[in-house]
């Protein structure tokens, strides 16, 4: 048996019910989960190992919801950097087609060592393609090394352009290997225990990449194993367009048509969703990935994130793709999310009078989506919060630097008001990830000497 003891931070801000803030808090882990959260002073005073955390700020480690790790790779590409979805998708295909199985482990790790740095203690990804003998198997065993828990989407396309869909068909696989690779990698890899490493998601890419077939088989699949589900819907206007012509649908109309709604599944972007598809989400259980940077950078527009809270919608945050981002720092997407909110809340109020005006989302607020949203999201219930019984994922963000200077009167708010930081601790299932404001598990130097030769190889550069 092994045991840690966090002590004396400045606050300890636990995400449970209560949302209580410790002030000189501290945490006692034994054997990777959390056994109890108080004051230093009515906490065990002896551990294995002990760590005094004043002027630390203490938060559950942060759950990222969307990602696609491997666009890592073509970050800033300058043939992509000013198109809308579909254009951006069409330019970066035939690149992404040329990656191998080595590429797939590089860019997980730099992506993951990236969202660790920031906050991050599990992340979910999407990986939909695996060009010239790419597997799921390799983001696993690169995640397994990183220390960061992995719920690993076994992604997929299988509508080509040769059969009406977006993707080019050098990227699109058979439905038969599809299916067969999911039974095997849930089989292989998944674990429902709690404080699970690495969980596996059935996750079709989109409705303009696969076919209505598809989605449905893996739908039985999913709950035959008890698997959770994800795809892309309603990012843009295109794609409800695409759907309308294709399918006879709007994009929520059509998942509910192909038995994709429920408390498993949750959905990347929800953008254009109007009151009565937000209703539906509330009402049959779907989650929503919310992503403001990506929707931003592709000009894809503002989700109703608002609506989706006053409607009782599960709703995390997502970074995105590292092409459509450019990068992978949660505690920087939870104050995009803070602001766009507060955007969007101030184009809506320009039609108001007096005092009826819209909520303004808090930092808070942000900072509950980044941590008990993703994992009400994520359907885990062994993450999120700072309770006895849970995953001892533990975040923890000094305060004395320039950034937060003058910004001690409320230190939690200040970590999302003033320019967000990278973590300087950080524990997942009680193993120190982050030390001083290091990644303890990979060089990272020789990470991105690697990561930047595969980048370019990939892109002839």
């Amino acid at each position: 048996m092994s045991t840690l003891l966090l002590k004396n931070a400045a606050v300890v801000v636990t995400m449970d019910d209560q949302q209580h803030e410790i002030k000189d808090g501290g945490i006692f882990v034994r054997d990777g989960f959390i056994e109890k959260v108080s004051t230093s002073s009515d906490l065990p005073q002896t551990a294995d190992k002990v760590l005094d955390l004043h002027d630390h700020v203490v938060l559950p480690g942060l759950i990222n919801t969307h990602h696609h790790f491997y666009q890592t790779l073509t970050r800033a590409l300058p043939a992509a950097q000013n198109a809308n979805l579909f254009n951006w998708l069409k330019t970066l295909y035939p690149i992404w087609a040329k990656m191998t199985p080595e590429d797939i482990y590089i860019s997980t790790q730099t992506a993951l060592a990236e969202l660790a740095l920031s906050g991050c203690t599990t992340a979910s990804d999407h990986l939909y393609l695996f060009p010239n003998g790419s597997r799921l198997d390799d983001e696993i065993a690169a995640a397994l090394e990183i220390g960061i828990r992995l719920q690993a989407s076994r992604g997929s396309m299988s509508l080509g352009e040769s059969k009406g869909g977006l993707p080019p068909d050098s990227v699109v696989d058979s439905e038969e290997s599809i299916l067969r690779d999911s039974v095997r990698l849930i089989e292989q890899y998944h674990d429902p225990k709690p404080g699970a490493m690495t969980q596996v998601v059935l996750a079709p890419c989109s409705p303009f990449s696969v076919t209505g077939e598809l989605m449905k088989q893996s739908a039985s699949l999913a709950r035959q194993y008890g698997v959770h589900l994800h795809t892309h819907l309603a990012e843009t206007q295109d794609e409800e367009a695409f759907c309308r012509e294709k399918f006879g649908y709007r994009p929520v109309a059509y998942m509910e048509s192909v038995d994709w709604v429920g408390q498993d599944v949750w959905f990347a972007h929800s953008v254009h969703v109007n009151k009565d598809e937000v209703a539906v989400y509330a009402r049959t259980g779907c989650g929503v990935a919310h992503c403001p940077s990506s929707n931003m950078r592709l000009a894809s527009g503002i989700a109703p994130l608002r609506e989706f809270m006053a409607a009782g919608v599960k709703v995390g945050l997502g970074v995105d793709g590292s092409a459509s981002n450019d990068g992978s720092h949660i505690l920087g997407e939870a104050r995009q999310a803070m602001l766009l909110a507060r955007l969007r809340a101030g184009i809506e109020g320009a039609s108001l009078s007096g005092e009826e005006t819209p909520p303004i989302l808090t930092a808070r607020e942000a900072l509950r989506l980044a941590t008990r949203g993703g994992a009400a999201v994520l359907g885990r219930s062994d993450i999120g919060s700072l309770e006895p019984g849970k995953c001892a994922d533990i975040i923890a963000i000094r305060l004395n630097r320039l950034e937060y200077a003058g910004a001690l009167h409320d230190p939690v708010a200040a970590l999302l008001f003033c320019t967000p930081q990278n973590v300087d601790y950080s524990f997942v299932g009680g193993r120190m990830v982050i030390q001083e404001g290091n990644l303890t598990t990979i060089d990272l130097k020789h990470q991105v000497e690697i990561h930047n030769q595969a980048a370019r190889r990939l892109v002839g550069g």
